[in-house]
């Protein structure tokens, strides 16, 4: 018969510890002394934490600039619509919550991958004939972020790589680096209006090329793919058998004079994983409520890739509860007329913005046609003092106080990034101090010249 001693050992100011022996046919066991091993502390971070590298943090991190005193701080970088409270979101949404919250209903556990309520409600929002979706077709994520991270990890292996826009959401490089994948740059033309060099993105697609990532809207860029250039990226993905992650989490926020595209309503046979949420439409990117919507047609994922999705769902439990409650009426009550003041202001805000920018000499904006960004090329050899974007934006920072996001951030150098959500009163005082910045800075070819010469 097997006995067991525990002994108390206490003394003095020490608290009392066990000792535990465990006493089986004479043979003593003690947990304190397991055989190979030498106690000793060596507490290390993981690969993974290692690998996780964001690069706009590490960029901002290292900017050690302090704004000018004397003038108020204009921060065009950030790219939450929220801060200024000049675009609060609908009342609607808010009462839903509301009502959500009051119900007492939802305190509780869902599925990982959402109420199959919920995910009703999303499917018959954006199913269309072009693209037909139900509920299983629907995932549920804390936010559009966890939606790619998910898309991702269920697409991709270590050792794999996936296709990334240049300039594009420095958050697909962070993910993937983070997961042992590597990332392939795809070049974007400034000059037609951000469209996709395909011809480049097709030379790089090679055995290992797990996903297409496609951003539409585009943050950075703001721009909107057309249709025809859509139908010529889905091309490229039929004819090397890749399937396509697409970040549409600006979806229809487009202007005016464009029209947005799901890429899934132009294709049958390329099977996408599209990403959105509540996030930048309905402006309540802090409630993290995403979603991926699953366009298989041809059944080329198949059951594998709809339970991995399912088992990675698992891994936190679920988006928020209470918004998961409320979605339906978000998405079914939300009057129209408010997505479309959002987007009149923010059209405004771009037009005054790119207007302001194109009369400066050495800066040439790219004008925007949806999203919530605009991006400007800063020529360089105009202001031969600043070696690169960084240099540039930190001394707008210390001379002017207006914080842009250097474009190196997105891989894309001598650029730089304007968010255009603030109120239009600060878009028209940032400009005129970038203006006022330039002037000051700005270099013709002769003195630019001189200017070399004397280093």
């Amino acid at each position: 018969m097997d006995s067991y001693l525990i002994q108390v050992n206490g003394h003095g100011d020490h608290a009392p510890m066990l000792d535990v022996h465990l006493k089986n046919t004479g043979n003593i066991i003690s947990p304190g002394k397991v055989k190979g091993r030498k106690p000793r502390w060596a507490v290390r971070a993981s690969e993974m934490s290692k690998k996780t590298f964001n690069p706009v943090r590490a960029i901002v991190d290292s900017m050690k600039v302090e704004p000018n005193p004397k003038k108020a701080m204009i921060s065009l970088s950030l790219g939450d619509p929220t801060v200024f409270g000049n675009l609060p979101t609908n009342d609607e949404v808010t009462r839903a919550v509301k009502e959500v919250l009051d119900s007492g209903q939802y305190n509780g556990y869902a599925p990982s991958v959402g109420y199959q309520s919920c995910r009703e409600a999303v499917a018959a929002y954006y199913n269309c004939p072009e693209a037909p979706l139900k509920a299983q077709d629907v995932i549920l994520t804390s936010g559009c972020s966890q939606a790619i991270e998910l898309a991702l990890a269920v697409l991709a292996n270590p050792g794999q790589n996936i296709l990334v826009p240049r300039p594009g959401f420095s958050l697909y490089k962070t993910l993937a680096l983070s997961m042992g994948i590597e990332v392939k740059l795809y070049n974007l033309l400034p000059e037609k209006a951000w469209e996709i060099d395909l011809e480049h993105l097709e030379s790089l697609v090679d055995e290992k090329t797990a996903c297409l990532i496609v951003n539409n809207p585009s943050n950075p860029c703001g721009s909107v793919f057309s249709k025809s250039h859509l139908q010529e990226i889905l091309a490229v993905a039929s004819r090397q058998c890749v399937p396509i992650l697409a970040d549409e989490i600006y979806g229809d926020m487009v202007f005016a004079d464009c029209k947005y595209e799901p890429i899934a309503t132009l294709s049958t046979n390329v099977p996408i994983l599209s990403c959105g949420g509540l996030a930048k439409r309905w402006l309540v990117p802090g409630w993290r409520m995403g979603w991926i919507l699953i366009h298989d047609r041809r059944d080329i994922f198949g059951n594998e890739i709809r339970d991995g999705l399912l088992r990675l769902s698992q891994r936190i439990l679920g988006p928020c509860t209470i918004v998961q409650g409320a979605l339906e009426r978000i998405l079914h009550r939300t009057p129209p007329e408010f997505y479309h003041n959002t987007l009149s202001i923010l059209k405004s805000n771009a037009d005054l913005c790119y207007a302001a920018l194109s009369a400066i000499p050495g800066l040439q904006p790219v004008r925007p046609a949806g999203a919530m960004y605009l991006m400007v090329e800063i020529e360089m050899e105009h202001f031969p003092e600043f070696e690169n974007d960084v240099e540039f934006t930190e001394r707008l920072i210390s001379e002017q106080s207006v914080f842009c996001l250097p474009a190196t951030c997105f891989e894309y150098p001598n650029f730089f990034r304007v968010v255009i959500t603030v109120p239009e009163e600060m878009i028209l005082e940032a400009c005129s101090r970038i203006q006022e910045f330039c002037e000051m800075h700005y270099q013709g070819a002769e003195g630019a010249q001189d200017l070399e010469c004397d280093k």
